[in-house]
């Protein structure tokens, strides 16, 4: 026959009870809950030190009988003070074994409620855990640009799609669509796009593709921070950046102005490369046969030999030779002829070459000689756009 007593003293809900109008219900259910959750407690508590002291009277009453007994073999006389700390935990280990029926019984018309009625026989949790994070492998420096090569030539259409779109959740979609450009090489590409179009001036296109770019470097350092695929964080990136809180939005914008300010000065610094490259590659043209720039020799030469060049009188020069002292002419003739201002005589032009020392002292007078003899010429106009 089945017992249903157990079942008449089941404790109601906290929250049951009709209560007065004038009583603050919500503050009553949880007065209710917090003091039978204590309650509970404090018998779990008296359990637990309970049984921890039963243990140790066991233990305790095992090793004086074992002590006892190996006297009692080994002939010692005097055995009064063993039997005498036997006899007490013998007591001891009584009075534990009455409170343990009393703790039973008390267990036992404690009546049930909703924290104690059941207990789950067995329990799954089951949680579904992004995949870690791709560690770089062993690579050389050689070995990826040449991977960021092939990655931008094989998705570059894509990559421009991404970096031209406004909204967040198109960027969400089409990142979900395309979950291989979550990846360092896409932000790569957008940092040089971002560059090219400052240096093209097209800095509001720039400002653009830089906002998207940034999107991407949060997604792959948050993936960092968690050590899971950068796939994994796009919709948690976009989701959070959404409805985000004023810190992270300011911190975010922040990040972006100083990344759209490290892009102009890097474009400004393209730009002034390039225009040193040019200025190089045209001086490295205008070199005369000896190495040297006409336009530093002639911003060298005295005034009055400037003139001379600059209308290409040649009686004139002659007359400003005549009147500078023989080393000075020399010297300054000499600079004319290798950065290709002057242009002596064939056979003088032989002479010099692959001369040193005294020979080249020799050729410097013979350069000389040759304007003063009217025995060279001025280089072309269209040569000479130094002046």
């Amino acid at each position: 026959m089945v017992d249903y007593s157990k079942w008449k003293d089941i404790e109601i809900s906290d929250d049951e009870d009709e209560t007065h109008p004038n009583i603050d219900t919500p503050s009553l259910f949880r007065w209710r809950h917090q003091a039978r959750v204590e309650r509970m407690e404090e018998q779990r508590k008296e359990r637990e030190e309970h049984q921890k002291a039963k243990e140790q009277v066991e233990t305790k009453l095992k090793e004086a009988r074992k002590k006892l007994q190996e006297s009692e073999k080994n002939g010692v006389e005097n055995l009064t003070e063993l039997k005498c700390v036997l006899k007490d935990l013998e007591e001891e280990a009584a009075k534990l074994k009455q409170k343990d029926a009393e703790i039973q019984k008390k267990e036992k018309v404690t009546p049930w409620n909703v924290d104690t009625i059941s207990h789950s026989g067995f329990s799954k949790t089951v949680i579904n855990k992004a995949p870690p994070r791709k560690k770089d492998d062993e690579e050389t420096e050689e070995d990826r640009v040449n991977k960021m090569q092939a990655f931008i030539k094989e998705n570059k259409e894509d990559l421009k799609r991404y970096g031209m779109l406004h909204k967040y959740d198109d960027s969400k979609q089409f990142l979900q669509e395309h979950p291989h450009l979550v990846h360092e090489n896409t932000a790569n590409f957008l940092v040089i796009w971002c560059i090219d179009l400052q240096v093209e001036g097209k800095t509001e296109l720039m400002e653009h593709v830089a906002h998207q770019c940034i999107c991407m470097q949060y997604m792959l350092e948050l993936s960092k921070q968690l050590d899971v695929d950068p796939r994994a964080c796009v919709s948690s990136f976009f989701t959070r950046i959404q409805v985000a809180d004023p810190e992270y939005r300011k911190s975010f914008e922040d990040e972006l102005s100083g990344f759209k300010e490290r892009i102009r000065k890097r474009a400004r610094e393209k730009i002034d490369e390039a225009i040193k490259e040019a200025e190089e590659e045209e001086r490295k043209k205008r070199l005369g046969p000896g190495g040297l720039d006409p336009v530093e020799v002639f911003e060298s030469l005295p005034p009055e030999m400037q003139k001379c060049f600059e209308t290409e009188n040649i009686a004139m020069l002659q007359e400003v030779i005549a009147k500078m002292p023989e080393e000075e002419a020399c010297y300054h003739m000499k600079r004319c002829v290798d950065s290709g201002m002057w242009i002596p005589d064939a056979g003088k032009k032989k002479a010099g070459e692959g001369t040193s020392g005294d020979e080249e002292g020799g050729e410097a007078e013979g350069v000389a000689a040759s304007a003063s003899q009217d025995q060279g010429s001025f280089k072309k106009a269209d040569d000479t756009a130094a002046r």
